[in-house]
């Protein structure tokens, strides 16, 4: 069966996928990684997070701790690396950059991932740019990228798949030059479908729809009572009609969390403290970033749940007036946590939740609570030139005492590369004779 078509209005899209992402940033600042197996690991380095292809073909597995492959990892030669996400979110942000230099339109999905709006050519064409796009991504940014493109979301983001299982089509398949779709869909297992989740794909497997062909084929009435409209939106896009749109403006978050596990966990209040400190303040800087204010925070604790007498509680309170200001945030959190503690605990973990996020254009004042447009303004100020200096010459450049100077709960990164595009000390050297 041919593809039905694009939709009224429609284009191609293209699905842009950063291979093994935060492995090939590693590789691509150090040239003695290139060719060799690198793992990245998790916080605290506690499980494999990221693998290298050469990592893949030596059998190591995604998720596995740390702990138990250390051995193994050092017989074989295998890089380790600890999570630099400072690396990993600015090489993200330059190939957005570089993606939107090179296509009328941009979604990005993920850190390593976006859905773009294919140039006015044909199919066969096409495929060239996409190649050409490949060279100048790598050639820019020492990262490799698989490109999927296909008339529909579904149907590139399998296209992207197939782009990296199959090294014969060097990192890019095009479905408009595939006028027959039925082989590569029955390829493709209802679980990796992208938009099926596990209660879907059980449900899909007990009903005889194993594939995403046998998804696309399926009765659309009997899609329609299980899953709504939703189903027959995915049925649609695998038989290749566009039904999801780009989202070109990411939707207003709802909620900012951070928040971490210790190493090791802390038993006394004032490094629970300090730490709660520091996960507010960085989530604060997150939310100045994203433009909003939060009108309720929630600081939570627990100990781990593997030992012995597991303890977990949270605690919110709503402010008078919704902010961004770290000092008014840190004053509403620091006596929850005083609230939470309990002597004797081993805690592993804590984290603060800002929610009931508003934009900055929405200002709610408070009868009993004096705040002037004066002062909020300078509060603005400084916290801004506070970030400005911080993302110019590092994170922690100034900092908040309350968060600590040098806490021994920091998160164990034994392993971490330099700070390439974002310390200006770590700025790789090149002599030259």
């Amino acid at each position: 069966m041919p593809f039905e078509g694009l939709g009224p209005g429609a284009a191609p899209l293209a699905l842009v996928d950063c291979n093994n992402f935060y492995a090939a940033c590693e590789q691509a600042f150090d040239p003695a990684l290139q060719g060799r197996p690198v793992v990245v690991l998790s916080n605290n380095d506690g499980c494999i997070v990221a693998r290298s292809r050469e990592a893949r073909q030596l059998g190591i597995g995604m998720g596995v701790p740390y702990f138990q492959l250390a051995d193994r990892l050092r017989q074989l030669g295998v890089v380790v690396r600890s999570s630099n996400y400072a690396l990993y979110g600015d090489m993200s942000q330059r190939v957005m950059a570089c993606l939107e230099a090179q296509v009328p339109e941009l979604e990005v999905y993920s850190v390593d991932e976006a859905f773009v709006r294919l140039p006015a050519l044909a199919p066969r064409a096409l495929s060239t740019w996409a190649a050409e796009l490949r060279v100048t991504v790598r050639q820019g940014l020492g990262l490799p990228i698989a490109v999927g493109l296909a008339p529909s979301k579904v149907l590139a983001k399998l296209a992207n798949q197939l782009a990296k299982r199959d090294p014969s089509r060097g990192g890019v398949f095009n479905f408009l030059l595939e006028p027959w779709r039925e082989p590569w869909l029955a390829q493709c297992p209802v679980e990796e479908v992208w938009g099926v989740g596990r209660r879907w794909a059980r449900w899909c497997r007990l009903r005889g729809l194993a594939t995403a062909l046998d998804l696309s084929q399926a009765d659309p009435e009997l899609l329609r009572r299980k899953l709504g409209v939703v189903g027959l939106r995915l049925q649609q896009e695998l038989r290749g009609v566009s039904c999801l749109p780009l989202e070109l403006l990411p939707a207003p978050r709802q909620e900012t969390c951070v928040s971490r596990s210790f190493s090791p966990p802390i038993q006394e209040l004032q490094p629970l403290r300090e730490a709660v400190a520091s996960y507010l303040v960085r989530a604060a800087e997150k939310l100045r970033r994203q433009g909003q204010r939060a009108g309720c925070l929630t600081v939570f604790v627990r100990t781990s749940p593997f030992a012995a007498g597991f303890y977990g509680n949270s605690a919110s309170l709503r402010l008078p007036l919704a902010s961004q200001d770290t000092a008014v945030l840190l004053q509403a959190a620091l006596p929850l946590v005083d609230q939470l503690f309990r002597p004797g605990r081993l805690f592993q973990k804590a984290g603060v939740l800002l929610q009931e996020l508003q934009p900055l254009d929405q200002w709610q004042g408070h009868l009993f609570v004096s705040l002037s447009a004066e002062q909020r303004q300078r509060r603005e100020r400084l916290l801004a030139l506070v970030d400005g200096l911080n993302r110019r010459h590092g994170a922690g450049t100034l900092q908040w005492a309350v968060a600590g100077l040098r806490p021994a709960w920091r998160l164990r990164r034994d392993h971490l590369s330099r700070g390439y595009t974002t310390r200006l000390q770590d700025l790789p050297l090149v002599y030259a004779r």
